[in-house]
């Protein structure tokens, strides 16, 4: 009894230890506030290339919400444990970062922690930003601290226990994150490094585009830039597992970069058409193209057609699609032919709406998932990329589920010759209702 009682005297002191241990590790010191009657003066130079900065890592786009002033934050992120509700990042003292010295700034960046010692949950993908150097952090320092401050009292992060407990991010950061700037890979191109920076870093490609573990960390290996899920929309494969038919070169990726569209592929649409607004088309044709460089890397050469080759199997593969269409033969070949090709024809007729995507070619045709089509087919494309492009109407209230689901079997298996959807009805039902508020 005796030697049982030391035993679990000494197992309580060892929990006690690792606690007092862990609380140490995950504290960390507030950051002194600066002197709001002594603001920090910037270059115009610096402000720019600021701005140019901010734009490549899409700091609008996440931290400003529906008809919100630009980074006031406010943008509720739905995970599986709540609400995450993005924060004002405008130079106000009270309500944003106009406290923050640079130092507080770069702690954020570079470890997910605050100015006042609190832990930023990994919504913010200070994981990616981590790798920013130091002379970019300040640029873009120097930009987000000349915007105009704006007063904003946004909701607060609302997640259910354990995951509302902030310092528990330590431990899941110690797992995954690997704090420090860039370092160059000597082994590869001086244009590949720059694309494996922006890419790696500001851009932070990876969040959307490769699959989560069960801690929603990002995977690692084989599974980088495999796929993922960003906004309920499928985010896809940009290495070897691209679905596109076609896959892609470097002049198409910058076409698309630069103006959300490509004709090999299609029009960005969902979460992608804002980071194309908003970011991508802002950067320099360097910068595009060492993207680029960088991303085809992981393009597997079985995957690539020859650059001389491309025009003619474009060609080939919307010839089958489109001269097979017969509309007495089914329901979905009639609804193709009424509801879409006005604007989707392939002939040598104008453009009647912006641009004229084949939906042959269109890579998300040839997802595992669905999703992505019945959300542009339910929702249309109401913000493009660049009006240029032109706007797909909703057709939530012109066509029913069963006509949604006859027009999708049509073009998956009878345009792009793949497997049926499995579960298709169901997904198109689950669809409509989970944006039926946002309509």
């Amino acid at each position: 009894m005796m030697r049982l009682k030391r035993v679990l005297g000494w197992c309580v002191a060892i929990v006690a230890v690792v606690g007092v241990a862990g609380l140490w590790y995950s504290s960390h010191p507030e950051i002194e506030p600066l002197n709001a009657s002594n603001p920090a003066k910037f270059s115009d130079e610096m402000v720019a290339r600021g701005k140019l900065l901010a734009d490549a890592g899409d700091c609008a786009v996440c931290h400003t919400s529906k008809d919100g002033v630009t980074n006031t934050g406010g943008l509720a992120i739905e995970i599986p444990f709540g609400t995450i509700y993005t924060t004002n990042i405008t130079p106000d003292v009270e309500t944003g970062i106009g406290s923050w010295s640079f130092d507080a700034f770069k702690r954020a960046m570079r470890e997910g922690i605050d100015r006042e010692g609190n832990y930023l949950y990994p919504a913010f993908p200070y994981t990616a930003f981590t790798k920013t150097s130091d002379a970019d952090l300040e640029a873009l320092y120097a930009y987000l601290m000349s915007q105009t401050a704006v007063k904003s009292h946004n909701p607060k992060t609302d997640l259910s226990f354990p995951f509302n407990i902030r310092r528990g991010i330590s431990a899941w950061n110690l797992l995954f994150l690997s704090p420090g700037a860039y370092q160059p890979d000597t082994a590869q191109s001086e244009e590949w490094n720059r694309g494996a920076y922006l890419v790696e870093g500001l851009g932070h490609c990876s969040a959307c585009h490769t699959p989560r573990n069960l801690m929603f960390a990002e995977k690692t290996g084989a599974d980088y830039l495999g796929g993922g899920v960003a906004e309920g929309w499928i985010a896809p494969a940009l290495n070897q597992h691209s679905p596109s038919p076609l896959g892609w070169n470097k002049q198409e990726l910058v076409e698309y970069m630069r103006t959300g569209f490509s004709i090999n592929h299609g029009v960005a649409a969902g979460p992608m058409a804002p980071v194309v607004k908003e970011g991508l088309s802002a950067q320099s044709d360097a910068d595009l193209m060492a993207i680029a460089t960088y991303l085809l890397s992981f393009q597997g050469s079985e995957t690539k057609i020859p650059d001389g080759d491309r025009e003619k199997a474009a060609a080939d593969i919307n010839l089958k699609a489109y001269s097979q269409i017969e509309p007495l033969t089914s329901q979905g070949a009639r609804i193709f032919s009424g509801a879409c090709m006005a604007c989707h024809n392939q002939d040598s007729g104008p453009a009647l709406n912006g641009v004229k995507p084949s939906i042959a070619l269109n890579s998300n045709l040839y997802e595992s998932s669905p999703d992505n089509m019945i959300h542009i087919i339910l929702n249309g494309i109401q913000s493009p990329a660049t009006d240029k492009l032109g706007y797909m109407p909703a057709f939530r209230y012109n066509m029913n589920d069963q006509q949604i689901v006859a027009l999708l079997s049509y073009l998956r298996e009878d345009f792009a010759k793949q497997p049926a959807w499995p579960d298709l009805a169901e997904r198109v039902k689950q669809i409509r209702l989970e944006t039926e508020k946002d309509n």
